[in-house]
């Protein structure tokens, strides 16, 4: 049985609530009356925005700044510096080491110390001696990488507590998974939104739940975004803010792009798409429980916290500012092109065909299609492994004339809700694109109108993502 630390309990007449908290909640009361109802704020703080104590108190000062930011959602410490480690990836290491056997206690030490800097450099009194304690003794007990992991969120969130004077709420105790690892949402609802209703402001700690027997489950890397969407559906707030250490997502990737115009709107819709093609900032998966309130999620700066970053809505009247919203893209894929005479008119086809990647445990990204030919276009590093395996799977079921493998391709998606309403667009990329002598491999426009996929070679990606942001963002011909 893996043991965990009591709770903290927070005693709102002593330590747990400063005077300054005891003054936030009443102004936050007295302006909820006047107004009639309650207005209330979920902020997330990415690792970047608290690698430090400096960054701590940027983090303090802006939850300080408005009244209504009652939720905090804390990451792990993240980098301080280029090279620097972040506290997750040292959990990990340092459990690698308990779990072959290894004597862990100075990596732990190191862990231990970064934590005990903020501590410091926030003038805390606080010990977090008795976690340690007893992450010392689950990771002895080999209680699991999800546990490990997830004590950077934990510990972080003890030290926001006490920094800010909230109260303190263990996700293991609100937020809950299925034995299939996936997210109770029904569960979590009740009990989370009962447990914020009567703690007032409190924080919770990113990135990990509990599984029916106890033990602690995490999400995928990034998770700590999908805590703060889950928070915010449960409390039904305003707002959710995410800050990071950007002001907002861009039009391009700034690895490719030199300094990128910003986007101030983006949909919900426009969002998945741009996100599944490689734009980073949020974790896509903390889309939907917002989306389902129709709480709206605004991108922040830690660092630039005057900046209006990024709002992220369900839908919207403003117009962008641009006919396209933004550009993404990954490289790393490769075709497979099926022909046969008179596929069109053979029923079942797209499924025989789709059967055989099915049946080798790969899944495909888009399949647009001809008359007589039907192109599936997959990971190059999933499929290569497999591919005659793949290639006899497709013969075998679906019998075709011929297949034609290519490789090292490249998937662009231009996505704008303005595209539907101007004319010419699908022109003019192409256009640039030939302009910059790219040639295109593959076209694929979704129904919505809102997003055109574009496949070139691996090589032609930089440049032609350059020759579409230079004709609807520099240029605007």
């Amino acid at each position: 049985m893996t043991a965990y630390p009591p709770e903290r309990v927070w005693d709102k007449n002593k330590r747990g609530r400063t005077k300054q908290c005891v003054r936030f909640m009443e102004q936050s009361a007295r302006r909820n009356a006047q107004a009639g109802k309650t207005v209330a704020k979920v902020v997330k703080f990415g690792g970047s925005s608290l690698a430090s104590a400096e960054q701590f108190k940027k983090a303090g000062e802006i939850i300080r700044a408005d009244e209504t930011r009652i939720y905090v959602v804390p990451s792990a410490p993240g980098k301080r510096y280029k090279n620097d480690a972040k506290v997750t990836d040292m959990l990990y290491a340092c459990y690698a080491l308990a779990e072959s056997g290894s004597d862990f206690r100075k990596e732990l030490a190191e862990i231990r110390s970064r934590y005990q800097e903020i501590i410091d450099g926030l003038e805390l009194t606080l010990s977090l001696e008795e976690e340690f304690a007893v992450i010392e003794k689950n990771f002895r007990e080999k209680t699991g990488s999800n546990y490990a992991a997830s004590r950077g969120e934990y510990l972080n969130g003890i030290i926001m507590a006490e920094y800010l004077g909230f109260a303190f709420i263990d996700a293991a105790g609100v937020i809950f998974f299925h034995e299939d690892g996936t997210l109770d949402e029904e569960k979590t609802d009740v009990v989370l939104a009962a447990r914020l209703a009567e703690s007032g402001p409190s924080v919770i700690p990113g990135f990990y739940g509990s599984m029916p027997d106890g033990s602690v489950r995490t999400f995928s890397r990034g998770g700590s975004d999908i805590t703060g969407s889950i928070v915010a559906r449960a409390a039904k707030v305003d707002v959710y803010e995410n800050w990071t250490d950007v002001s907002g997502f861009l039009v391009a990737d700034p690895r490719v792009i030199e300094n990128p115009a910003g986007i101030d709107v983006i949909t919900y819709k426009e969002l998945r798409e741009l996100s599944y093609m490689g734009a980073g900032v949020l974790h896509e998966d903390s889309i939907f429980p917002v989306r389902q309130q129709g709480i709206p999620i605004n991108i922040r700066n830690t660092n630039a916290p005057e900046d209006n970053g990024t709002w992220i809505v369900g839908s919207t009247c403003q117009k962008s500012k641009y006919v396209i919203t933004g550009i993404a893209g990954k490289r790393g894929f490769c075709s497979i092109n099926v022909e046969k005479d008179m596929m069109n008119a053979e029923i079942g086809f797209g499924r025989k065909v789709l059967q055989a990647f099915e049946e080798n445990g790969i899944s495909f990204e888009h399949v647009p299609s001809g008359i007589d030919t039907l192109t599936v276009f997959v990971h190059q590093d999933e499929f290569m492994h497999k591919e005659q395996k793949v290639v006899a799977g497709i013969h075998r079921l679906a019998n075709p004339d011929s297949i034609e493998i290519e490789s090292d391709l490249a998937l662009i998606a231009v996505v704008g809700r303005g595209m539907k309403s101007t004319r010419g667009t699908a022109g003019r990329i192409f256009s640039a694109l030939a302009h910059a002598n790219v040639n295109v491999r593959m076209i694929d426009q979704g129904s919505s109108e809102q997003n055109i996929i574009i496949g070139v070679a691996n090589d032609d990606f930089a440049a032609a993502i350059k020759a579409i942001y230079d004709i609807f963002v520099v240029t605007r011909l």
